[in-house]
């Protein structure tokens, strides 16, 4: 299974990677359409939060526009989604995002380039088990 993992405790808060996200898939630096969402924790710090790939969006999806891939990410597809945003509701760790303009959720698809942009190195590609 691959999957991006995230490390709190290194986050600095510079929003890099929710940068990149969003500019990627959607061309525009807008928090709201990334599949990365940085808060401030209670300790001060950050917490980072990214699908982790469970499934459970898909098993909620009644229109089936959600899948396992071969490496064991799970995929949207855009064409079939209807918007209803079931998924993001049923995600276990609100992990599943959407935006007001968008028509579609937003899901982390463990691309890898938030990795390659985060300065903090609190970012990483995992593979293994779930």
């Amino acid at each position: 299974m691959k999957k991006l993992v995230a490390d709190s405790d290194k986050c600095t808060g510079c929003m890099t990677c929710v940068s990149v996200c969003s500019k990627t898939y959607y061309k525009t630096a807008d928090n709201d359409k990334s599949a990365i969402r940085i808060t401030e924790a209670d300790n001060g710090g950050f917490s980072i939060a990214v699908c982790d790939q469970c499934g459970v969006c898909k098993e909620m999806c009644q229109v089936m526009a959600l899948r396992t891939a071969a490496n064991g990410v799970v995929l949207l597809n855009k064409k079939k989604c209807v918007g209803c945003l079931v998924c993001v509701g049923e995600c276990l760790r609100d992990y599943m995002f959407y935006s007001d303009e968008l028509p579609t959720p937003i899901k982390c698809i463990a691309c890898g380039l938030c990795v390659k942009q985060c300065p903090a190195g609190a970012l990483a590609i995992a593979e293994g088990e779930a």
